[in-house]
């Protein structure tokens, strides 16, 4: 069998992990060993903040409605007009809700009419 010496492959494995942390700061852009250390625990929080990132949005949502909610009448609550939406079989989302009550103000208006 033939000997095979790794250099060439070592170089090009090392060269890409201090590609990929160029913009680190201080010895974690420098030194393969803290590049690799920062590359594991980067996407270790990458992947678990793209799980985050759906609660975020989903509390900032209920946030909007609920200031939209207040400001047509300041006794209406969040939960209570969830509530009233899903007796009266109004299938709207969060998220389109927030849009409505943030850019459509008159149409929210209408759903909280219809909901009541």
């Amino acid at each position: 069998m033939t000997r095979v010496k790794k250099g060439v492959h070592a170089l090009k494995t090392r060269r890409n992990v201090l590609k990929q942390v160029k913009g680190y700061r201080f010895r974690r852009s420098k030194t393969e060993r803290a590049a690799y250390d920062a590359i594991s625990h980067a996407g270790a929080y990458a992947f678990a903040h793209r799980r985050d990132k759906k609660g975020d949005f989903r509390r900032l949502w209920n946030v909007k409605i609920n200031a939209a909610l207040r400001a047509i009448n300041p006794e209406h609550s969040y939960s209570k007009f969830i509530g009233s939406l899903k007796k009266a079989n109004i299938s709207l989302d969060r998220k389109a809700l927030a849009h409505l009550a943030e850019h459509h103000s008159k149409t929210f208006a209408a759903v909280v009419k219809k909901a009541a």
